[in-house]
């Protein structure tokens, strides 16, 4: 091996054997969402109205209650990959891409909890 050539510091060291893992959870992530935005499409329009109280009943049965806690957490998970693959491609200081992300894993846990707490509160029966 030698170090004269960019090849030749680079021969021998092999793949990370890490890099599909990201790309397998994106993809797997896409198909939960696009399967529970499906299922809440046709569940909002077999609704016998769009009033804030027949949304809120039905979202109050556990069925809908889980299902619409995981297409939260799922979106923001999805998000939450994606946008680190943007911030490791784009962002090129060590400091700065470790805050990024930082602050892109904050946000997506915020929003997740927030959404997930918001189901909660309306299956539990805390209606206004």
């Amino acid at each position: 091996m030698g170090n004269g050539t960019s090849i030749g510091r680079v021969r021998g060291l092999g793949s990370a054997k890490t890099g599909a893992h990201h790309w397998l959870v994106q993809r797997f992530t896409a198909i939960g969402n696009l399967l529970l935005v499906l299922w809440l499409a046709v569940s909002i329009l077999l609704l016998p109205d769009m009033s804030y109280a027949s949304v809120s009943e039905w979202l109050s049965t556990p069925v809908p209650a889980t299902a619409m806690a995981l297409l939260v957490v799922s979106t923001f998970w999805h998000a939450r990959i994606g946008l680190q693959v943007v911030v490791e491609d784009y962002v090129h200081e060590h400091a700065n891409k470790f805050a990024c992300i930082a602050a892109l894993n904050l946000a997506a846990f915020a929003g997740a909890a927030f959404g997930v707490f918001c189901v909660v509160r309306l299956a539990l029966g805390a209606h206004a």
